[in-house]
């Protein structure tokens, strides 16, 4: 394997806030507490309080949720290390996509385990725990229902309603039939069906199917899964829901922190309402309104007055789910975290919350982007270099990457650059003596000089196209490359699927990752086999 890395400001695919934050943009360091590096955790540790009370709160709860699940040494290993006074966690968070998704996915898993590895090696003192928190109360079935494996798209269609944690995992059938046909026979693809078979069916929901999955895939790795919904979580964030019921402070809060960012040039992220919590009931995950005295929830018929819902919190708070406006200050009031490990997507969001974090008094994490990884198989590699082509300049869109191509392969120079620049010349003579002549004659020599200009960009553009014709099955192989390096012209691990890699590689695809993606590097990570 060769493998390289390259600067985010050279991806074309990457949002203005997302390279903002990579590069410490002074217009951002408002909105966020600490300077992504090594040496600033220090500052995280002695910030972050956690009680023995919720350490074992904790504690409990992942031993109960880890009752069915298959976990290695290292993971129970790190269970128990929770209970310590000098155990913190870093923390990646992500819905649970059919298969794991997209290959992104499992690059924030990586990042979070080796950054809990570094934090390790350098604060020996302390103890770091990799958490995945699973996203299983979001009810967006849709962002969640599909995978592409091998260029395929396939899709489990069955929308039941509520939590997608929640599933029955029946009307999975077809699906499992349909990708174990696909992953086809060889070492990598059995072992994948019979996994795959094992954890997705006889399983009692969804969400443990997936997190049966994450812990097969991850069980070397001491990484540690954590389900969010729960009454032993949820009955720490009482309070903090109760406000939000009440008197809706995140709603004023988060929209003043989006209004200054959006004056400053970037993009609004989040739409807080008035109440940002869900009811949770059978197949069905409804937003809670107010509607004068009462409480109703969208799409039913249920109603509460102010006295019975707050006795329904108080007793029953795991009905109660957290949109994505008050899920970070679940996540980081339930665990000792000190780093939030994330997409570009995801940072933007949290960018708007520190003044939300410091309102509720909870410590504000550290934010760090995730890894991003373009992987170039064996195949793709060969055309590669037969056709010449770099990496970096996949990255552009397929026009530029031809014309580029044909500027360095034609044996003639294509480009009339130069010309131009003699015509323009010539013309800057003639502006000359026109003036002295006859003013008024300045602007039919300057239409002039536009309309040989651009007769000589149509010739250039017929330079090209005569070259293209000469080249048309190389510059096919050069389309067909983007398209398989870079599906629908984004970015490979927004698209393809971790069992594609796994059914070519198997475990090896784990450890090349394991070996190279470090999110401190603030670089993007080019793999070439």
């Amino acid at each position: 394997m060769k493998v390289s890395k390259l600067n985010f400001n050279d991806i074309p695919h990457l949002s203005k806030t997302d390279k903002a934050y990579i590069n410490s943009d002074t217009a951002l360091r408002a909105f966020y507490k600490y300077d992504t590096s090594l040496e600033k955790f220090a500052d995280v540790i002695n910030n972050k309080n956690f009680s023995d009370k919720k350490r074992l709160s904790l504690y409990n709860e992942l031993i109960k949720q880890y009752d069915e699940i298959d976990a290695d040494d290292a993971t129970i290993n790190n269970i128990e290390k929770l209970k310590n006074r000098n155990c913190f966690t870093v923390v990646t968070a992500h819905q649970p996509c059919l298969f794991t998704g997209p290959l992104y996915f499992i690059y924030k898993i990586i990042s979070t385990i080796n950054l809990a590895e570094q934090l390790s090696a350098h604060y020996p003192e302390y103890q770091f725990v990799p958490i995945f928190w699973t996203g299983g109360e979001d009810h967006d079935f849709e962002e969640v229902n599909h995978l592409r494996l091998f260029g395929k798209k396939i899709v489990w269609d069955d929308f039941q309603g509520g939590p997608v944690g929640q599933y029955n995992i029946d009307s999975l059938r077809p699906v499992l039939d349909e990708v174990k046909q696909i992953l086809g026979k060889g070492q990598h693809a059995e072992v994948l069906a019979e996994k795959l078979e094992l954890f997705f069916t006889d399983t009692e929901n969804y969400s443990l199917s997936v997190r049966k999955l994450i812990n097969w895939i991850f069980k070397e790795y001491g990484l540690v899964i954590v389900n969010g919904n729960s009454y032993a979580f949820k009955k720490q964030m009482i309070p903090l829901f109760k406000d939000d019921l009440l008197h809706h402070s995140s709603k004023h809060i988060v929209e003043k922190t989006s209004a200054q960012l959006k004056s400053l040039g970037f993009k609004k992220q989040a739409h807080p309402r008035d109440i940002n919590l869900f009811y949770l009931s059978p197949n069905n995950r409804g937003r809670i309104v107010r509607e004068g005295d009462s409480f109703l929830v969208s799409g039913t018929s249920i109603r509460f007055s102010e006295s019975e819902i707050l006795d329904e919190l108080n007793t029953k708070p795991q009905n109660f789910s957290p949109n994505v406006i008050l899920r970070p200050l679940f996540q980081e009031s339930v665990l000792p975290n000190l780093a939030y490990i994330g997409g570009g997507g995801e940072l933007a969001y949290w960018l708007e919350r520190m003044s939300q974090f410091n309102y509720y008094m909870i410590p504000f994490p550290m934010l760090i982007r995730r890894c991003s990884v373009l992987w170039v198989d064996k195949n793709a590699s060969k055309k590669m270099d037969k056709l010449a082509v770099k990496p970096l300049s996949l990255f552009d869109n397929i026009d530029k990457i031809i014309k580029e191509f044909l500027l360095s392969d034609s044996s003639e120079d294509l480009s009339l650059k130069d010309e131009i620049l003699k015509l323009n010349k010539i013309y800057e003579g003639i502006l000359h003596k026109s003036s002295k002549v006859d003013p008024a004659l300045n602007h039919a020599v300057l239409a002039q000089q536009t309309q040989m200009q651009k007769a000589v960009e149509k010739l250039e553009q017929k330079l090209f196209r005569a070259e293209k014709k000469k080249n048309e099955t190389t510059l096919l192989q050069i389309r067909k490359l983007k398209e398989k390096l870079f599906p629908e012209n984004g970015l490979q691990e927004r698209k393809d699927n971790f069992l594609d890699f796994y059914c070519r590689y198997g475990s090896a695809f784990l450890e090349v990752l394991k070996d190279n993606l470090q999110p401190l590097d603030k670089k993007i990570v080019v793999i070439v086999d």
